[in-house]
């Protein structure tokens, strides 16, 4: 896509309502990283190489998604901090990582087949049999209006959950039962100190 932040759409949708399958910052980050191929093509002006070559097809992301894992475990220090910061604190084990990497490279091939004539998903087949599916109904209006919708679903979803999760059961107002108990606690702490 020429709008990589697209593809953030569905990682945040899915990486929220999901998340006891999926890792969310490792679904950011495997659903956009196929897309330093073409940034790559473009910032060196490579000659005869596709836009969206072999990165783009499910081999190529397969070890797209290997390097996100790395990245992933290098950096989960820094990635644990960052999620706290913003309340998303989850714990992942290695293969929830994996799974999810996997996942977020191959669902960015998955939507890029079906807008792009140069991606041969299949390599090293070189047909694309996405490319037609959807193009009697604009196939391009379709993907972006996927991803800007499971986008808008996503920041719902996490704004939901940050009210949800910003109500402590601490700074509930205290219910007449527990406020007679903490009544007669304090009395009693008064006369054992008399």
């Amino acid at each position: 896509m020429p709008f990589t932040a697209y593809h953030l759409g569905p990682a945040i949708l899915f990486g929220l309502a999901l998340s006891a399958v999926f890792d969310l910052p490792t679904l950011l980050l495997a659903s956009v990283i196929p897309d330093i191929e073409p940034a790559c093509v473009l910032a060196f002006d490579v000659q005869g190489y596709p836009l969206h070559g072999f990165f783009h097809s499910y081999l190529g992301a397969s070890i797209l998604a290997l390097f996100a894992v790395g990245a992933v475990v290098l950096f989960g220090k820094w990635i644990s901090k960052a999620a706290r910061f913003f309340q998303l604190d989850q714990q992942s084990a290695l293969s929830k990582i994996v799974l999810t990497s996997f996942f977020g490279v191959y669902l960015h091939v998955f939507l890029d087949s079906f807008l792009y004539v140069d991606i041969a998903p299949f390599y090293p087949l070189q047909a694309n049999p996405f490319i037609s599916m959807l193009s009697v109904y604009d196939s391009s209006k379709i993907i972006y209006a996927f991803c800007s919708v499971t986008g808008i679903l996503g920041i719902a979803f996490y704004w939901y959950k940050l009210r949800k999760g910003n109500t402590p059961k601490s700074e509930a107002a205290p219910s007449k039962q527990s406020q007679a108990k903490e009544f007669r606690t304090e009395k009693g702490d008064k006369q054992a100190a008399e």
